[in-house]
């Protein structure tokens, strides 16, 4: 767990203004619009990260961190993720 992350969820909202938690809310909004587009502009992102879960849940390795560093760094990991993007689009 990342120092200070148990402090950021628990932060009390109710402590902001109207205001503040107006725009708070717009800005949730905003940022989850945002996201969406990006990721439904780049569907390589859903194609990369559902590949690397298959892989994971298949392999079961021990050390997921070793497993994750050298399933990115795969050499040719741009080249399998874009034939398998171009099969999603046919």
């Amino acid at each position: 767990m990342m120092a200070g992350c148990g402090a950021l969820a628990e932060l009390d909202v109710g402590v902001l203004s109207a205001e503040q938690q107006e725009k708070l809310r717009r800005f949730k909004i905003r940022t989850r619009v945002d996201n969406e587009t990006y990721l439904r502009s780049h569907p390589e992102v859903e194609v990369l990260i559902g590949d690397f879960l298959r892989d994971v849940i298949l392999k079961r390795p021990a050390d997921i961190r070793e497993f994750a560093a050298h399933h990115f760094s795969n050499p040719n990991l741009h080249v399998v993720i874009g034939s398998k993007v171009e099969g999603n689009m046919e």
